[in-house]
């Protein structure tokens, strides 16, 4: 085999992300009909606040903070409640991506698996467990837990440590995000497989593989 390890992002890579479906549950507890423009009000805030926390300009905590300061006013809560509300709700409507659960039945028996994600403790337990894919990973490396973040190369070698990886030749990020995922894995020296939706790679970053569909691992691995 050419690779005995590969490591997946989890968000939009393993699992669906609606952010705006779980925000719209998230508020309806609290009697709000959060509506379209509500989210783009809150991307204009979540959105520079991801790209903080990846430069390690800000924690995580910061970021679930800040992000849900000026709701948590406006609902007279306090924006840990609304962020852990959140994180619930998100876990509740997660679901494998297509392909996602047939190909792993088929490459856990060739390589060993891991997580390595820059999303929050809380929600990944929680999906894995929900989805029952937790037995299938043998290690989950979560930025929150850590105190880095992708793309920044120590991450990638502390999962490298966890697995025991002697021969990084045999290792395989897989992602759908170029500038963590994708960059990451090429700071940390190893293979990086870009999962693209059919979007164009307008960037300096080349992975070592493109591929529009999940499934179409099973031709690399």
């Amino acid at each position: 085999m050419k690779y005995q390890w590969i490591f997946f992002d989890a968000d939009d890579t393993l699992f669906s992300f609606d952010a705006f479906a779980g925000l719209q549950k998230l508020f309806s507890d609290y009697g709000v009909d959060f509506q379209r423009n509500d989210f783009e009000e809150f991307q204009r805030i979540n959105k520079p606040l991801w790209v903080q926390y990846q430069n390690a300009e800000i924690t995580a905590e910061q970021l679930q903070v800040t992000r849900f300061a000026s709701w948590a006013k406006k609902l007279n809560k306090k924006p840990v409640e609304l962020n852990d509300h959140y994180l619930t709700a998100m876990a509740d409507i997660c679901k494998p991506l297509e392909q996602v659960v047939e190909t792993l039945e088929v490459l856990k028996e060739r390589a060993n698996l891991g997580i390595i994600t820059n999303g929050f403790t809380t929600l990944q337990k929680l999906r894995l467990e929900k989805t029952g894919l937790a037995d299938w990973f043998q290690f989950v490396t979560i930025s929150e837990e850590v105190g880095i973040a992708k793309p920044d190369p120590r991450i990638f070698e502390y999962s490298l440590e966890l697995a025991k990886v002697k021969d990084r030749s045999q290792v395989l990020m897989v992602g759908d995000n170029l500038d963590s995922d994708i960059l990451g894995g090429h700071n940390a020296n190893i293979d990086t497989c870009w999962l693209h939706y059919n979007r164009e790679n307008n960037s300096n970053i080349k992975p070592t593989y493109s591929i529009g569909c999940f499934d179409k691992l099973l031709e690399i691995v």
